[in-house]
């Protein structure tokens, strides 16, 4: 065996966590420093205790945060972007049965949905809202599947 080439070995090298000696165990260092040893560890005391190193909780925290503003946004976009909130100029009606409905108070598609589900006859008693309107109307809405 080569002489020198092996470490010192301190066999009561002292085990430190927050200044005090924990125990003494054998070592090639005469000074362990840990901060966590089975005294303090959750596992063995049944405490919860967070150990955040270099910020990795916050950082975890924000990114949740973001998740759920990201997921919220996406929701309203959705939302948003849903045929019954569009506006009646989405279902391509001619411009008199277009300024009829708007004169009636019915600006999105959701609001003429409603009326329609009052009856043909609750849209058709529109002045300037014909069967040909509504031949348009019910298409649009079927395409979208909004009715059957």
């Amino acid at each position: 065996m080569k002489k020198e080439i092996h470490p010192e070995w301190y066999p009561e090298a002292k085990v430190i966590c927050n200044g005090e000696v924990i125990m003494t165990v054998g070592s090639t260092k005469p000074e362990l420093h840990v901060e966590i040893w089975s005294g303090n560890h959750p596992f063995y005391t049944g405490q919860q205790r967070l150990v955040d190193t270099e910020g990795q909780v916050e950082r975890f925290m924000k990114r949740l945060q973001r998740r759920e503003e990201i997921r919220t946004e996406a929701e309203i976009q959705a939302e948003s972007h849903l045929p019954a909130s569009l506006s009646i100029d989405e279902i391509s009606l001619n411009t008199r049965a277009l300024n009829a409905l708007r004169a009636d108070g019915l600006e999105t598609v959701g609001d003429v949905l409603q009326r329609l589900e009052q009856g043909e006859d609750a849209l058709l008693a529109i002045t300037g809202v014909g069967q040909k309107a509504l031949i348009d109307i019910k298409k649009y809405l079927r395409a979208n599947d909004l009715i059957e």
